[in-house]
């Protein structure tokens, strides 16, 4: 009898602890994941000061930082991560149609301007005959440059050239004979300028803030405000409407959110209005 006792004891404590087990593992499921490549700066800063909001949310917010530009996109594609926040939109559609990607534009959340930096001169107007600009191999960043040197009077593009698709072969004049070298990886450039490897060196703007450097003051040309470049998040076309994705752009567009990004980075880093989403 009493071995039947001891039995039956033991079997409501395992239906105990079982019950317990299904209990914790519902209150898990309230919780959804949203896994979200970022680069350091300032996208991952963005995202892990939302992470709070997300969770009130019923979202749990993991941040997945890339030093460079084409793994997020890869790490997308093969669904490492659900969605990603890095690019802007010029890069992203270039980025879809070199390599076939079925991807989607969740919403545009902030604008970094371009800058150019220099340890040689502080005013364009100075730039020597001659002088060698650096940018990065990123050839959708290539019209913005020529865009700003444009602007600044050292070019000037051929007539009826979309300055958003420019190369260096659309240059028609160039009176200062300026040299420019287009192969180094964006994420180098800040140490080519702290190497003093050229006349220019462009910059964009989160490598520039992570190197220390401000855009505002210490770029000799920096992108307009009206820029097009708007970094966006970017997912699979199949999960543009999943709730996470929709949740994720919602915070970010909040008008406290948007505030904080204004306030926490100067400036510097500019968010999108809300309804400009793509």
């Amino acid at each position: 009898m009493k071995k039947r006792l001891w039995i039956s004891i033991l079997f409501v404590c395992i239906g105990l602890v079982l019950v317990g087990c299904g209990k914790d593992s519902s209150k898990e499921s309230d919780t959804q994941v949203l896994k979200v490549g970022a680069s350091p700066a300032p996208h991952a800063q963005i995202l892990e000061h939302i992470q709070p909001l997300m969770k009130e949310k019923g979202v749990d917010l993991e941040v997945v930082t890339f030093d460079d530009y084409v793994l997020p996109n890869k790490a997308l594609e093969e669904k490492e991560i659900d969605a990603n926040y890095f690019q802007h939109i010029p890069y992203f559609e270039l980025a879809k149609k070199e390599n076939d990607y079925d991807f989607a534009n969740a919403g545009s959340i902030h604008v970094e301007p371009m800058g150019l930096y220099s340890q040689k001169i502080k005013n364009i107007k100075d730039l020597s005959d001659g002088a060698t600009v650096i940018t990065s191999n990123s050839e959708s960043d290539w019209g913005r440059i020529l865009t700003m040197l444009q602007d600044a009077g050292v070019i000037k593009l051929k007539d009826g050239v979309d300055a958003t698709t420019a190369t260096f072969d659309d240059i028609a004049e160039n009176p200062k004979n300026i040299k420019f070298k287009h192969d180094i990886n964006p994420e180098i450039l800040a140490t080519t300028y702290n190497n003093n490897e050229a006349d220019l060196v462009a910059i964009n703007a989160n490598f520039a803030v992570s190197a220390g450097l401000d855009p505002e003051k210490d770029s000799v040309l920096l992108e307009s405000d009206n820029s097009p470049y708007a970094n966006i998040i970017a997912v699979r076309s199949e999960d543009k409407d999943d709730p996470r994705i929709q949740t994720l752009i919602e915070v970010l567009h909040d008008p406290k959110v948007q505030e904080w990004i204004t306030e926490e980075f100067q400036g510097v880093v500019k968010p999108v209005n809300a309804e400009a989403k793509e």
